[in-house]
């Protein structure tokens, strides 16, 4: 994977210099990022005692020397303020979504069979799109793991990322964080809803059929847990209002919300009120909530940890590798391809599952603008059926793409995270999770690639 990321943007440098030389960063400049992904899919195998002590410094040295080079051989402070922003907006609303649904205990006490799991990954999906798929996630994945104890195969971790953690937030901004951000640069909130319906509907019951199939094959029986048998259905309801001001407090972008007070730089209005308001409920949801819902949730903070460390070093380090995807794209073409609705898809579905979806989706809705001449907010309200076609192939692919690695998507990490920390009463791992590699060519390859094959063969196809 990581060569065909290295082929790829070589074949982009040559297409993108010739758009805009002075802009295109230095093909080493790749190399972080390479040896990050190269970190972070065989170190926990590796060397995990090392790993789980030193990935903040080995995340934090690459991202550095992106940095570096963008301070001091360019003077570029912009790019990095800019993504520092992003990573903060970022950051912060997982933090909210995480902290705050360890207070939600969700008291599912039966055991885990294949039409009752099925169904719980379909309302997992369908709320994603309430609360984001982070906060579907965090409320659904501890309980997920209780009813299936003792027949927990690593298929329920990969089929929960690839439903609730991705898939299942294609309707609504904020569902998942490139909608969202789509939103905030103007379109329209039900537009997404309009456009991606019936790709969501045909991609959530292909993956809901085939796991039904994989759990119908799992001949072993779950532990009834007594102590979740007579709980209610939800203990934490104030929590859930929590969950609820922090969605709204979403909405809280100066780029809509014309007084709201924002930081401005190089032309850019950058949000810090939201931001502040969301790390602040955390703090009080962690300060409020019920021991015995923490415990019950096995709560700690090192999955939040895990992800914001990492993410710092990703976000910077996909710099320059999104630079060339945004330069190649605003020529008109990428990797000799034209901008075509078959390349908005795969293009962003490809680049979507190997950076991060959220700043991928930009790169291309920015070659998309050079290809149309129109912003996104006129882009969003167009009528014309190969732009409306071609936004709806950008949405539909960073959502769907974002479950093709764990890094494709913020939750991804995090429930990969709360997985392997998830124990029995003896100490022993309750699921064996896959690692990067074996997730990616075990599962995302052989199961989820020909589904999103078949929704380009309906839907984009030309």
């Amino acid at each position: 994977m990581l060569r065909t990321v290295l082929l790829l943007l070589v074949a982009i440098v040559p297409a993108a210099a010739a758009e805009a030389p002075s802009s295109v960063p230095p093909l080493w400049l790749v190399s972080p990022f390479a040896l990050l992904l190269l970190c972070i899919a065989l170190m926990p195998v590796l060397l995990p005692h090392f790993w789980h002590r030193w990935y903040p410094a080995v995340s934090l040295v690459l991202g550095a020397v992106t940095a570096g080079f963008y301070i001091f051989d360019r003077g570029d402070f912009a790019s990095l303020v800019h993504v520092g922003f992003e990573y903060l907006s970022f950051i912060s609303l997982l933090t909210f979504l995480y902290v705050c649904s360890g207070g939600v205990v969700v008291g599912l006490g039966g055991r885990g069979r294949p039409w009752s799991n099925t169904l719980l990954l379909l309302v997992g999906g369908l709320i994603a799109n309430l609360v984001g798929t982070t906060g579907a996630s965090m409320l659904l994945i501890r309980p997920f793991l209780r009813a299936n104890r003792g027949r927990l195969r690593p298929y329920h971790v990969v089929f929960f990322i690839f439903i609730v953690s991705n898939v299942g937030g294609a309707l609504t901004p904020i569902g998942d964080p490139p909608l969202l951000l789509g939103f905030l640069r103007g379109i329209e909130f039900f537009r997404f809803f309009e456009l991606n319906f019936l790709p969501w509907l045909l991609t959530m019951s292909l993956l809901l059929a085939i796991f039904y199939w994989f759990d119908t094959a799992n001949r072993r029986h779950s532990q009834t847990l007594a102590e979740y048998r007579h709980l209610p259905p939800i203990q934490g309801w104030s929590h859930l209002a929590l969950l609820a001001v922090g969605v709204g407090a979403v909405f809280l972008d100066p780029a809509k919300v014309s007084w709201l007070p924002a930081i401005h730089y190089h032309g850019h209005s950058f949000s810090f009120v939201r931001e502040i308001l969301l790390f602040g409920l955390a703090a009080f949801a962690y300060k409020t909530a019920k021991p015995e819902n923490l415990s019950a949730n096995d709560f700690t903070f090192e999955p939040i940890r895990e992800v914001a460390f990492l993410f710092v070093g990703i976000f910077l380090t996909m710099i320059p590798a999104l630079d060339l995807i945004r330069n190649a794209a605003q020529g008109g073409t990428i990797v000799g391809f034209p901008l075509t609705v078959s390349t908005f898809y795969l293009g962003t579905g490809f680049f979507s599952g190997v950076l991060d979806n959220a700043p991928t989706f930009l790169a291309f809705m920015a070659g998309m603008e050079g290809r149309f001449g129109m912003d996104i907010a006129a882009i969003g309200v167009s009528t014309d059926p190969v732009i409306a076609r071609s936004l709806q192939a950008c949405a539909c692919a960073a959502v769907f793409f974002g479950a093709m690695t764990y890094i494709g998507n913020g939750p991804n990490l995090m429930v990969k995270a709360i997985c392997e920390s998830a124990r029995d009463s003896n100490g022993a791992l309750l699921v064996e999770v896959p690692t990067l590699h074996g997730y990616f060519l075990k599962y995302a390859l052989p199961i989820l690639t020909p589904v999103l094959l078949i929704v380009w063969a309906v839907f984009f196809r030309g």
